[in-house]
C-alpha cells in the first residue's frame, strides 16, 4: 500500500508509491550525447572566461593560464550582479530590490572528461575545500546573507556545459527553503531541546536501514521522506551548523564518503543526471544548536508535474529503505580506497 511520509524538519509530505516499487534498472535514463566543440573550461582557453577569483595551481604557473588543478571564475552570464547595493523598495503592495549578488563557477578539474564520480580523492578534496574558501571570502561582504553552493550534472539537471563544474551564488537574502529548514529545526529544538538532524543521525545509525555508508566523521543516508528516488544526504556526525566550521583535515573524510556515494549511484543508475545542494547556515551567524549543515544529492529520475506543483507533494516510486539497500550492495572496484560501510 502507498505511504504518506512527513519530513521531520520542514513538515513536507511525500508519497512513497510502494506498489510501483521501482528498482534501479526500471528507470528510463536518457543517454547523454557528447556535444563536442569548443569548451571554455578546458586548459588553454582561460582567456575566454572571466578572470579567475581562486585557483589551486602547480607552483610557478601564472594566473589565467594552464597549470591549474581547479579554477573559480565569475559566471559569464550571471543570475545576479556584483556592483551596487540591494536598495530594498516597495511598489504598492509589492516588494523588490536590486539584483545584487555574485554568481561563480567552480571548474572542478582541467580534464574535460572527468566527473566527480571519477575524480581522484585529492581532486574531490580540493573541490570541497574551494566551497569553504569561497564562502569564507564572501562572508566578508556585508551585502550578502547567504551563499548557495550547488551542482547540476547532466543536461536534464540543468548543466549547460559538459565540463564538470559546480556553481555558487551569493545572495542578499536568505532563501525561503533555507528559512523553512531553519524555522522547522528551531521549532523541534524548542520542543525537545535537541537538534533534529542529530536525532535523525542517531536513529539511522541505530536502525541501519536507510544508511548507505559511514566513516569516522560522516554518514550518507537515504532520508525517511525523500522527494526523489535514490535521494541521498551526507551529514557530519558531529554537530556543526555552518560548512565553514569544517576542519581542514575533515575535507578528506568528506571527500571519501561523497566520492563513494556518487560511485555507488553511478554504478546503480548509470550516468543519471543529478543535482546536489549544500545546505548550510546563513553567513556571519553564530553557531546554531538547532541546525546542522549537510549535502543533499537528488538524481533526476522522475518528473515534477501537475500534481506535484499543485499539491506540494512529491511522488517517489522507490522506498528509501530499498534504495539504501541497493546502494549498500553495489560492488565497486577493489582497487579503490574503501570507505567503511554501515
Amino acid at each position: 500500500m502507498p505511504e504518506l511520509r512527513k519530513d521531520p524538519i520542514i513538515g513536507r509530505w511525500v508519497i512513497i508509491a510502494t506498489e510501483r516499487g521501482k528498482r534501479p534498472h526500471d528507470f528510463v535514463i536518457e543517454e547523454e550525447v557528447t556535444r563536442g566543440g569548443f569548451c571554455p573550461f578546458c586548459p588553454g582557453n582561460e582567456h575566454t572566461t572571466p578572470p579567475e577569483i581562486l585557483a589551486y595551481r602547480e607552483p610557478g604557473t601564472a594566473p589565467n593560464s594552464p597549470g591549474w588543478r581547479l579554477r573559480v571564475v565569475n559566471n559569464k552570464f550571471p543570475a545576479l550582479v556584483l556592483q551596487g547595493d540591494p536598495d530594498r523598495m516597495g511598489e504598492g503592495m509589492f516588494d523588490k530590490m536590486n539584483g545584487i549578488g555574485t554568481h561563480e563557477v567552480i571548474i572542478e578539474n582541467p580534464d574535460h572528461h572527468v566527473t566527480l564520480a571519477s575524480i581522484s580523492l585529492e581532486g574531490f578534496h580540493e573541490v570541497l575545500r574551494a566551497y569553504g574558501d569561497r564562502i569564507r571570502a564572501l562572508a566578508e561582504d556585508p551585502r550578502f546573507r547567504y551563499v548557495l553552493v550547488f551542482k547540476n550534472q547532466g543536461r536534464s539537471a540543468g548543466a549547460s556545459l559538459e565540463h564538470s563544474h559546480s556553481q555558487l551564488i551569493g545572495l542578499p537574502i536568505v532563501p525561503e527553503l533555507v528559512m523553512e529548514e531553519l524555522n522547522g529545526s528551531k521549532f523541534y529544538y524548542n520542543w525537545k531541546e535537541r537538534c533534529v538532524f542529530c536525532d535523525m543521525i542517531r536513529q539511522e545509525l541505530q536502525q541501519q536501514v536507510r544508511v548507505v555508508l559511514e566513516n569516522q566523521e560522516f554518514v550518507a543516508i537515504c532520508p525517511f521522506a525523500p522527494r526523489s528516488p535514490f535521494e541521498v544526504w551526507i551529514l557530519p556526525k558531529a554537530h556543526y551548523s555552518s560548512y565553514i566550521d569544517l576542519k581542514a583535515e575533515s575535507y578528506y573524510r568528506l571527500a571519501e564518503i561523497f566520492s563513494e556515494t556518487l560511485k555507488r549511484l553511478e554504478k546503480s543508475l548509470g550516468k543519471a543526471p543529478y543535482n546536489f545542494i549544500l545546505h548550510t547556515a546563513p553567513i556571519r551567524e553564530p553557531e546554531m544548536p538547532y541546525y546542522h549543515w549537510h549535502f543533499e544529492i537528488m538524481p533526476k529520475l522522475t518528473l515534477v508535474a501537475g500534481f506535484e506543483w499543485g499539491s506540494g507533494f512529491y511522488i517517489n516510486p522507490t522506498p528509501p529503505e530499498d534504495a539504501a539497500q541497493f546502494l549498500r550492495e553495489v560492488q565497486l572496484d577493489a582497487s579503490r580506497e574503501p570507505t567503511n560501510q554501515a
